[in-house]
């Protein structure tokens, strides 16, 4: 595995099933992004057991990613059409319903291959990576395949990220919106210990 954070995120330009269930077939990462920050997330495949429940755990949390202009991308190695039979298939029956962000079809697996997702040369890890406004790469986790990724997280990096570039400060351990962040100096650590070491 490569780490990616710091690194410019790889571009692509593949087929995507938008969320009006049409195909765009040349969906191109940076261009949808548009500047704004990004959240492209990866799973293995379509069909499958622990992936609908993450996809919909994004789903869910549209509006919330919606708020923070933070554009989501999914990516699997199945085609645009399994995407679409997915989409249409009832959630009641293992199905995804009409999810509302682009679902990419990594038939060539060159673009999990590019974020170093690919395992066995067959699917991808469940990769999630933030990218910020510029196009870089801020943060990243990868999944094996039996471990659901948690979608609060994202989100919470999300804010993170956003409460760093607007005040320039750190974002210690356990850091949620709302929450005091750390002057990244010797004097900022000692007076956010003081404060706040015992409930770490």
């Amino acid at each position: 595995m490569t780490n990616l954070v710091t690194q410019k995120a790889p571009n692509f330009t593949a087929p995507a099933v938008m969320g009006d269930n049409t195909i765009n077939e040349e969906f191109n990462l940076m261009e949808y992004l548009n500047g704004d920050m990004g959240v492209l997330f990866f799973y293995p495949l379509d069909f499958t057991f622990v992936c609908p429940s993450e996809i919909l755990a994004f789903q869910n949390r549209m509006a919330e990613f919606k708020e923070r202009n933070v554009k989501v991308v999914a990516v699997s190695v199945d085609s645009a059409f399994s995407h679409i039979a997915w989409k249409n298939t009832p959630v009641n029956n293992g199905g995804l319903g009409n999810v509302q962000f682009p679902m990419v079809a990594d038939l060539t697996k060159q673009i999990s291959k590019d974020y170093h997702v690919l395992i066995n040369d067959a699917v991808a890890l469940r990769g999630t990576f933030l990218i910020d406004q510029d196009g870089i790469v801020q943060h990243q986790v990868i999944n094996n395949l039996p471990l659901g990724r948690n979608v609060d997280e994202a989100l919470r990096m999300v804010d993170a990220l956003a409460f760093h570039q607007k005040n320039g400060e750190v974002c210690p351990a356990g850091w949620s919106k709302g929450k005091k962040g750390m002057v990244a100096n010797a004097q900022g650590v000692a007076s956010f210990l003081k404060d706040n070491a015992a409930s770490l």
